[in-house]
């Protein structure tokens, strides 16, 4: 296979070391040497530009883009969803997004899709629903007694139902979910701000219902990632172990020294509040009970990650994209940075940080010989943060070059 020599550029290499000049070498989908004066068979000349390592987002939902008007999602066929998510994945890749997290609407299917060949986008893990109790963040039942869930939520043969209340409820979801293809199991443990029927301020679930949860999870070798909003919801995640707090709006001082305690992730998805506010704006008939709630939680939520981050929690960056268009996902690294990170610790939540999250440390998320070779080279110097979307030239993904921008 033809080793593919990406010259001259300043390497980020993910891992915390300053940036350097280096050439790197990539082959067989694999980084094979990062250093000075080193050759290949073809090049891309990097001159000018930073070399970074492929990034990742932790959080996002192919099946939604950005348009928060419920009626919209009941008038869309429901075929058309499989490919409307399609055409995302490639405007994520296009963004230096090689790998995420999809956290609920996207099957099996649209992830085979991805790994066939079939639809160019991230490799992804996948939850494929969001569990949610009665009357839950995942709950779209509505005052008329007719339920309107959207692409996220509707149930199909590939999707199971996400409802679920008592402990042998969720044993048998997980199950489910397991056998339906789920790489990582998503629970609401609080109230939404999207959701019509509760309180972002409020716990959901029992422990007795997440003990069960994570039982299975664990016993089926995934982990477990948690909508968790509200002060009471992200304790109750933390305590049954769950990996990942998602959102984190309403962190207090206990919440933040329990999460360090046990190692507990973070993903802030500080984009996603301003992509509501941001849709309003673009006329988006949003409905005006996320638009009060996205008012009332924005400063808290940014706050909250702010201490956060202040405190050493491990960070890891994920944008709930499809609240806001995809293809915007580098805008959560400006906020990141704005809540406090320096550009070199938001780039290693990105890329290092990420990949750890997702049990997949020892394949990607550095430039290092032996990982994967998945790499974005962008105009401009290294923590240039601010419009690096626009400034994107090429992306590597397992090797092989999957855009290149004149």
């Amino acid at each position: 296979m033809t080793r593919l020599l990406i010259r001259g550029g300043i390497v980020v290499d993910g891992i915390g070391h300053e940036p350097h000049p280096a050439d790197v070498v990539l082959e067989h989908g694999r980084i094979v040497a990062v250093g000075p004066g080193l050759d290949g068979d073809t090049e891309i000349d990097a001159s000018g530009h930073t070399v970074y390592p492929g990034f990742i987002d932790c959080h996002v939902h192919f099946m939604v883009d950005g348009n928060l008007d419920p009626m919209l999602s009941v008038q869309t066929p429901f075929s058309l969803n499989f490919f409307l998510a399609a055409e995302r994945m490639g405007r994520t890749l296009a963004t230096g997004v090689t790998t995420v997290r999809e956290a609920g609407g996207s099957d099996l299917g649209v992830k085979h899709a991805q790994q066939r060949g079939l639809a160019a986008g991230p490799d992804m893990q996948i939850s494929i629903t969001i569990l949610s109790q009665t009357g839950g963040h995942g709950d779209s039942w509505q005052p008329c007694g007719a339920h309107m869930p959207g692409p996220i939520g509707i149930s199909h043969p590939g999707k199971p139902h996400n409802i679920v209340d008592g402990p042998e409820e969720m044993r048998k979801k997980v199950r489910e979910l397991v056998r339906a293809g789920a790489d990582v199991i998503k629970v609401c443990t609080s109230g939404g701000v999207l959701s019509p029927r509760d309180d972002p301020r409020h716990g959901h679930f029992r422990d007795d219902e997440l003990d069960v949860l994570v039982a299975e999870a664990t016993a089926a070798g995934k982990w477990v990632m948690a909508h968790a909003q509200a002060t009471d919801g992200i304790k109750s995640a933390i305590r049954a172990g769950i990996r990942s707090i998602e959102h984190g709006i309403y962190l207090d001082d206990q919440a933040i020294e329990m999460m360090i305690e046990h190692g507990t992730y973070l993903v802030p998805t500080l984009i996603a509040p301003m992509g509501v506010l941001e849709a309003v704006d673009r006329g988006v008939n949003v409905p005006q009970y996320a638009i009060d709630k996205t008012k009332m939680v924005i400063e808290t939520h940014r706050d909250s990650t702010s201490r956060a981050i202040a405190a050493g929690v491990k960070v890891a960056m994920g944008t709930d994209s499809g609240i806001t268009p995809h293809g915007q996902n580098l805008r959560e690294l400006e906020q990141m940075v704005a809540c406090g990170m320096s550009p070199a610790q938001a780039v290693i939540a990105t890329t290092r940080t990420a990949a750890h999250l997702m049990g997949l440390a020892d394949d990607r998320g550095s430039l290092e010989p032996g990982k994967r070779a998945d790499v974005v080279i962008a105009r401009g110097l290294p923590f240039e943060l601010a419009d690096l979307r626009s400034r994107i030239r090429w992306v590597v993904q397992a090797g092989k070059v999957v855009v290149a921008v004149p």
